[in-house]
Parts: structure tokens; C-alpha cells; sequence
């Protein structure tokens, strides 16, 4: 049974939203701060609600309703995130976002998007067993693929590897858990993990749960294994290129969903 937690029974407990204020798809940034910047490339972007780490925003984009919603940092928020607007309605997610770029071919400025993700997580195991793979949607991932060839975006597409403790990336020599930290780092290099953030595992797992679609397209921020070898590591300080290329997966899903019926 849903709990019913909320003063207002239409309106779900976290996101404060409530059916018919959000669309069937959906841009799922972490920052709320960066909300207001992906609601500008919609049509007639209305605030909808703002309450705790979820600001939402509902526009359109090529006639069709299109939500943006913020989910903090983590698998726990973003899980929550997207439990909640499901029930209000949506199918359809993109989560963009940032991440640290771990193949030394992937530097700082390039996209990355995820065609599945380790689940070095918490939230993901109180959904399925770690047996279970954590895998985007194919249909959302090929419309991001799409996006950023058409855009000129240098992009990478593969597994990315989720965590829980940012410091337990860059600093796990710190860590009392160190040799397990440092050992499984080193497994997803050679496995060929091109990136690692926060969030995608727990999304894919919830929206596999959920029978709903997610997809994620990151901006790689910096690569801290081509810091180690002394290369150039370029900084990038801003996800314009992801949310530009998540605007255009919409469009493109917007299109192809139009095209079946």
C-alpha cells in the first residue's frame, strides 16, 4: 500500500505535484539550481512547485507537455523523485547531469551517456537483487546517442559505475574501507567503465521496476585518471552540452512515440 503522507491526498508527499501538472516526459537534473536553465529551452515554462531538494517546471516542446525535476544528489532523492512522478502521469525520463570521466579517452568537455551502470549503490538493492543489471532504456538511449551527433558533441556511450560517497572516489586512500575502495576502482577500469556519478543505477533499476523508460547524459566534468598520469585535464564548469542534448532526445522521442500511433 502507498502511504498517504501528504496534508493535500492529490499531491504526492516529496515532490508536492499532483496529476495533470507534469507530462509524460520528463528532464531529471540534480541541482535545483540548474532547473530554471533547462526550463528555458521550453515553451511557455510555468514553476510548478518547489519543496525540498524537487523543483519542478512544466513547459512544452514541440506541442507535447514536458516536466523538468530536480532530484538532488544520490540514488535515495532521485528514486523518490521518480516513484512520485509516475504516479502523476510520466513515462519518459532523461536524467542529465554531471560526472567525473574515468577512460583516459574520456576528458572534461565530452558527454558521456549510459547504457548501463554498476550498482556500487544502496538505494538499487532495496529494489532488485545485485544480480539484476541496472540498464537504460534503449529506445531513450539511442534518441541521446542521436542528439549528440547531431549537436557535434563529442560522446561516449557504455557503463558507467554508480556510487554513494563522492570522497569515496577521489579520496578513498582516506577511507577505512580503502583496500575494497581502491580494488573495485581498479575493476572498473579494466572492465572498461567510461565514467562515474550518482544516480543512474537507481533510476535504471526504479524505471525497470516501474515499467517506465529513463536514459542519462552526462557532461563529463574533469577525468581524475588522466590527472594521476599527468595529462591534460581539461575542467568543464557547466552542463549546458547535457541539457542541450536532452532537449534534443525529447524532441527526437516526442517524434518517434508520434510516428507509432
Amino acid at each position: 500500500m502507498i502511504p498517504k503522507y501528504s496534508d493535500d491526498p492529490n499531491r504526492q508527499y516529496h515532490i508536492q505535484i499532483a496529476k495533470g501538472e507534469v507530462g509524460k516526459y520528463v528532464m531529471l537534473p540534480g541541482d535545483p539550481g540548474r532547473c530554471e536553465k533547462i526550463a528555458a529551452y521550453l515553451d511557455d515554462p510555468v514553476l510548478v512547485m518547489q519543496h525540498r531538494e524537487y523543483t519542478t517546471y512544466t513547459g512544452y516542446l514541440d506541442g507535447e507537455m514536458v516536466s523538468v525535476t530536480s532530484t538532488g544528489i544520490g540514488g535515495p532523492s532521485a528514486s523518490i523523485a521518480l516513484e512520485e512522478l509516475v504516479r502523476c502521469g510520466a513515462d519518459t525520463f532523461v536524467r542529465v547531469g554531471s560526472c567525473g570521466g574515468m577512460q583516459i579517452d574520456v576528458k572534461g568537455g565530452d558527454l558521456v551517456v549510459a547504457t548501463a551502470a554498476v550498482r556500487m549503490e544502496g538505494t538499487s538493492k532495496e529494489y532488485a537483487p545485485i544480480e539484476y543489471p541496472a540498464v537504460a532504456d534503449l529506445t531513450v538511449t539511442n534518441a541521446l546517442v542521436e542528439a549528440c551527433d547531431r549537436l557535434g558533441f563529442t560522446c561516449h556511450a557504455g557503463v558507467v559505475q554508480c556510487k554513494d560517497a563522492f570522497y569515496g572516489q577521489h579520496c578513498p586512500e582516506d577511507m577505512p574501507v580503502s583496500y575494497e575502495l581502491e580494488n573495485k576502482w581498479q575493476a572498473w577500469l579494466r572492465m572498461g567503465c567510461l565514467a562515474s556519478e550518482m544516480e543512474s543505477a537507481a533510476l535504471f533499476i526504479a524505471g525497470q521496476f516501474l515499467r517506465v523508460r529513463v536514459g542519462s547524459v552526462f557532461a563529463v566534468f574533469a577525468n581524475q585518471e588522466r590527472a594521476k598520469q599527468g595529462l591534460p585535464n581539461p575542467v568543464l564548469k557547466d552542463t549546458d552540452a547535457s541539457i542541450r542534448a536532452g532537449v534534443e532526445a525529447i524532441r527526437i522521442l516526442i517524434r518517434k512515440d508520434k510516428e507509432k500511433c
